[in-house]
């Protein structure tokens, strides 16, 4: 098994490969259990977080062999990225990769765990939330940043920007890291990756407003695409759940 660790946990390599070989009978499990699973190690007065991405289909176990890079170590390599710009995101402490026969098994992705006190997703369903416009446009500023520093954040969805109250304001740490694309971005981009948080267009406005701001250009101008884009993905999703349910009779 390949592992590459980040220099400040070199020291620590044993214990921590021990984690990954025992990640099914140790550690605590964290979250939803998915198509990956999340489990919490306690080391030396800290809380480390071990993704497990699922083994492949037999192409991509082919295609992760030859010459793709695994989830994991895209994770690995975005945070160092991003934490290079001053973007927030969980410690990178390494990641992991199992191969057996030429072929591509799986991949684990190690962090420091962060705790947040809310997510994107907690404005979604409370709007009565405090300083709920606050929050939003704090967090609007931040979509910013990553597009200023030509960061497109791929999987910028409801619950990947986990969010810390603090004496100054609010703090926001990116999270499942393993789609970005880097480069600058053009108007179109930007609007773009803002319509996967919300269906809403309380919400779309408020962040229209706050981006407009930031860019220097008109309100309308920003909502009219920002709320395009959205409407695109969220018809095209609601689509495909309604060919789902006809498919399996529901």
């Amino acid at each position: 098994m390949k592992a590459i660790f980040h220099k400040t946990y070199r020291p620590n390599e044993v214990e921590i490969t021990k984690f990954v070989n025992q990640f099914d009978t140790m550690g605590k499990p964290f979250g939803k259990i998915g198509r990956n699973a999340i489990r919490l190690f306690d080391f030396e007065g800290k809380i480390i977080n071990i993704k497990s991405f699922k083994i492949p289909n037999i192409f991509n176990q082919i295609a992760y062999g030859l010459f793709r890079k695994s989830k994991a170590r895209r994770s690995f390599e975005y945070a160092n990225i991003l934490l290079d710009l001053g973007i927030g995101t969980p410690h990178p402490i390494a990641y992991f990769e199992r191969s057996k026969m030429g072929l591509f098994k799986n991949s684990f992705y190690v962090s420091e765990h962060f705790e947040c006190d809310l997510t994107y997703r907690e404005l979604i369903h409370n709007t009565d939330y405090p300083d709920y416009e606050n929050i939003l446009r704090a967090f609007t500023r931040f979509t910013f940043k990553l597009h200023e520093n030509g960061v497109n954040f791929l999987d910028h969805s409801p619950g990947n920007t986990l969010i810390k109250k603090t004496s100054n304001g609010y703090e926001f740490y990116l999270v499942d890291l393993n789609r970005m694309a880097f480069g600058a971005m053009d108007f179109n981009q930007r609007m773009k990756n803002f319509a996967k948080l919300t269906k809403f267009e309380s919400m779309v406005e408020i962040m229209s407003d706050e981006y407009a701001q930031l860019i220097d250009v008109p309100y309308a101008q920003v909502f009219d695409k920002m709320w395009y884009y959205n409407r695109r993905f969220w018809g095209k999703r609601e689509r495909k759940e309604r060919v789902k349910a006809l498919l399996l009779g529901r």
